[in-house]
């Protein structure tokens, strides 16, 4: 099927057309980096281009391309796409990170469960914000509910895991198999090294957290927090002492960075 476009721009086909990407909201610019591998497949160059990570303001210039019409047509199908979704989940991030201010790491392990095809542009805008896309670095073993169910109870998932050789140990705890203060202890002392609160209750941290240090536990193990955590939530579960904070939808579902493409220029053949 023939593409009604070319019959479109048939009269002005050979035109020069400057075209810019613009920012209409303040934020942080995220997906940049596959802005010139898209052009390419269209055959033109992006005449300038901002990097990922880069704070912008409205009206602020995120790319600029000169084509002819038909090829900037399509560039606006993909560009907007390919930046502002991303642009506003990096935003998004960094408000966490900069709430944050050291005291708690952010992480954000939800795009593992978003479709294959969006995980790679979803994880790499929160990097771009500031974040960590894992509770922790690799390697590690990650024990979560069902791990836990499949073997009868911690104890015997953490034997199970002691016969292995890995970095960290990052245990989930629900409260399911008992107070999750005494949840807590009994897989710190099997040899949790992450003990991943994540019930999205923040008096439970501050518990497992209290029972931790009462037993001695503490000094070497870190506390990790999800369930909800809203960007009000920071304050509070730094004060208590956690050490990494996971973020989920606040952050992956945030709305996109608003940007429009407007063409600034067309010079016609004479």
């Amino acid at each position: 099927m023939s593409d009604p476009r070319d019959k479109f721009f048939e009269s002005v086909a050979t035109a020069r057309v400057t075209a810019r990407v613009i920012a209409e909201e303040p934020g942080i610019v995220a997906g940049c980096s596959a802005v010139p591998a898209s052009l390419a497949e269209l055959g033109i160059t992006a005449r300038s281009q901002l990097a990922d990570g880069t704070p912008v303001k409205a009206g602020t210039v995120v790319t600029e391309i000169v084509g002819s019409p038909k090829e900037i047509a399509l560039a606006e199908e993909r560009l907007i796409g390919l930046m502002a979704k991303p642009s506003g989940i990096a935003t998004a991030t960094a408000r966490f990170v900069a709430r944050a201010g050291g005291r708690v790491r952010v992480v954000s392990g939800a795009w593992k469960k978003l479709p294959f095809s969006q995980k790679e542009i979803i994880r790499q805008a929160i990097v771009v914000g500031g974040a960590a896309p894992r509770i922790a670095e690799w390697p590690f073993l990650y024990i979560d509910k069902n791990f836990v169910r499949m073997h009868g109870g911690l104890e015997a998932t953490m034997a199970a895991a002691s016969r292995l050789e890995t970095g960290a140990r990052i245990v989930q705890i629900r409260g399911e198999h008992g107070d999750i203060s005494d949840e807590a202890v009994r897989v710190a002392a099997g040899g949790a090294t992450i003990v991943f609160v994540d019930s999205g209750r923040i008096d439970d941290a501050e518990r497992a957290i209290l029972a931790l240090k009462a037993h001695g536990l503490r000094s070497g193990i870190k506390v990790a927090f999800a369930g909800g955590v809203q960007l009000g939530d920071i304050e509070a579960l730094a004060e208590i002492g956690v050490d990494i904070v996971d973020v989920g939808r606040p952050i992956v579902d945030a709305p996109l960075l608003d940007m429009r493409l407007d063409v600034v220029e067309v010079l016609r053949e004479v």
